[in-house]
């Protein structure tokens, strides 16, 4: 079997401006960057405001195991598969991180034949947007500190700065650092912190930002650190904005590219879901909308995180209502739930399916009290048997859910129509009563504890002091109205990623809590999860290479 890129690097791609033509797009409308990728103009955006909206279909996953699920592959697919029933289709996915694409996890454009492309441009630089936001990030950082040296008339506290400088790449070293040594003019020393680029607030908030108007009002609003009264010191008071806007002119212009198949995916975005929201921009999701009659969107790992992420914070903040979710699982996953090591995955085994199939119960009930239809499907191995797939068949349907089996990785679309009749089906035949899980004026700890043991299945929560006494002043602050995004480890329903299938009797713990003032929510941090991940002992940048002929190899 070939690999993902030497499927990709053969495939047959049409000029951006032909795939645009498809959705009514001129080539007036788009910035081009090269033959293959355009960003949308800003005359494009205004025009098709007006426009009845298409349906939003959201996928979603179980907790991803080592064996693999295929969250973006089988939305790719699925778009392929719709666009074969001449349904007028579009993507709306997010950007891939350097730090997974040069670690442990891989690139972010699908897999097999259910590939976004180009996908090398994809997994690198792409657009420059994550250069962008990280050069605004980094900028505001360097304004912050400039000002404590020219005299610090805002009478920081140095002690209590809580911005943090950010790089696009897994480093370790850099969490914790010292910074201001040498000669009095280096600046004053003090500890700070580096966090990945995903993970930073200028993400989030280009990523929920309506325009550049809504951006540089967020962007005022971010807290970097409390003054010596214990006032909140924001981005507007250092007259950082309009420069950081500026880096980011470009980059909230959402990206147009291509699958396989020359369906189009606007690529935009790409928050973190286990630490921050895991959604692609808002931007993004509505100008699809506009343009297609069906947008396939996805959010971060499993639906514990992504999808109550998506509901309660883009869908809120953004006035969004998914009409269906599609919920992935697979046959290896859910048998690596019930107890199966990984290298014996590829044997029938139903008394480990029927234990590890909880986890994909526990996402059905989850979904569900969104509102919104569900429809699982089954992301095919070849190992897989047709026990074990009418098992799971039939505990889907008696839950109420449709059921499809996915082959959209060895076959691409052809091999998700079956998936795709079902979307279809949905959205014909079932109505969504979408709602979000909590209200906006429940307090902080109520939330919290709301989604401890309404998502994951908690006793409660254990708060730690520090925790405790920052909720209490956020809400003092004026801040108690705002969501939370949980920071969590994807690999468990809990906040301990050793516990597989549904853990029960157990309780989250929530060690910090900080406010992205700008985003509109409030960060919850839980466990061990960590806002700037480190290389695995064999880092996936072993395997990436470049040929004599600028061919790259390696990328998965």
């Amino acid at each position: 079997m070939k690999t993902d890129i030497q499927i990709a690097q053969e495939a047959t791609m049409l000029p951006i401006r032909d795939v645009a033509a498809k959705y009514g797009i001129g080539e007036d409308d788009l910035e081009l960057y090269g033959k293959y990728k355009a960003k949308f103009s800003d005359e494009l955006l205004k025009e098709i405001e007006g426009r009845p909206d298409g349906k939003l279909v959201l996928v979603t996953a179980i907790n991803p195991t080592p064996a693999g699920e295929g969250k973006t592959t089988t939305s790719i697919g699925l778009a392929q598969a719709l666009a074969k029933l001449d349904k007028k289709c579009l993507l709306a996915l997010r950007e891939p991180s350097l730090g997974p694409c040069f670690g442990i996890k891989g690139g972010a454009a699908g897999g097999g034949y259910a590939q976004v492309v180009p996908m090398e441009d994809l997994n690198l630089h792409f657009t420059g947007d994550f250069h962008a936001i990280t050069s605004a990030n980094n900028l505001l950082a360097a304004m912050l500190d400039n000002h404590i040296q020219q005299g610090n008339e805002l009478r920081i506290d140095t002690r209590q700065v809580i911005w943090k400088r950010c790089l696009d790449m897994n480093d370790r070293a850099l969490r914790n650092i010292v910074i201001g040594l040498g000669k009095k003019a280096d600046g004053f020393v003090r500890e700070d912190h580096f966090v990945i680029t995903v993970a930073t607030e200028i993400m989030a908030i280009l990523c929920l930002a309506n325009d550049m108007k809504d951006l540089k009002e967020r962007l005022s609003r971010i807290i970097v650190a409390y003054d010596l009264d214990g006032n909140p010191v924001t981005a507007g008071q250092l007259k950082a904005v309009g420069a950081m806007a500026a880096l980011l002119k470009d980059a909230i212009k959402p990206n147009l590219i291509q699958t396989l198949e020359n369906t189009g995916a606007i690529v935009h975005g790409g928050p973190f879901a286990n630490i921050a929201h895991g959604c692609n921009s808002v931007r993004a999701t509505k100008s699809a909308l506009k343009l297609a009659d069906i947008v396939i969107t996805e959010a971060g790992f499993g639906a514990d995180l992504g999808a109550e992420k998506f509901m309660d914070i883009k869908c809120r903040m953004a006035d969004l209502k998914p009409d269906a979710v599609v919920l992935v699982a697979t046959v290896r996953a859910l048998k690596y739930n019930g107890g199966v090591p990984k290298d014996q995955l590829s044997t029938e085994n139903l008394d480990a399916l029927a234990k590890g199939i909880c986890n994909l119960e526990k996402h059905i009930e989850n979904l569900q009290k969104f509102g919104v239809p569900i429809v699982v499907t089954l992301n095919s191995f070849v190992t897989d048997t047709q026990a074990e797939y009418e098992y799971i068949r039939n505990f889907c349907e008696e839950r109420g859910c449709e059921f499809a089996l996915s082959e959209v990785w060895a076959k691409g679309g052809e091999g998700g129509i079956a998936l795709a009749e079902k979307v279809l089906n949905t959205l014909e035949n079932k109505e969504s009563n979408f709602h979000v899980l909590y209200p906006d004026e429940m307090p902080l700890k109520e939330k919290i504890n709301t989604i401890a043991k309404e998502i994951y299945g908690a006793d409660g929560v254990n708060f730690d002091p520090a925790a405790s006494k920052m909720l209490d002043k956020l809400t003092e602050l004026g801040f108690g109205n705002l969501p939370v995004c949980m920071a969590k480890t994807q690999y468990s329903l809990s906040d301990d990623q050793t516990k597989l299938g549904r853990p029960e009797g157990f309780n989250i713990n929530v060690r910090d809590v900080f406010v992205n003032a700008g985003a509109g929510f409030v960060v919850a941090l839980t466990g061990a999860i960590m806002t700037m991940p480190g290389l695995p002992k064999k880092p996936a940048a072993f395997g990436i290479d470049v040929d004599d002929d600028g061919k790259i190899t390696g990328l998965f």
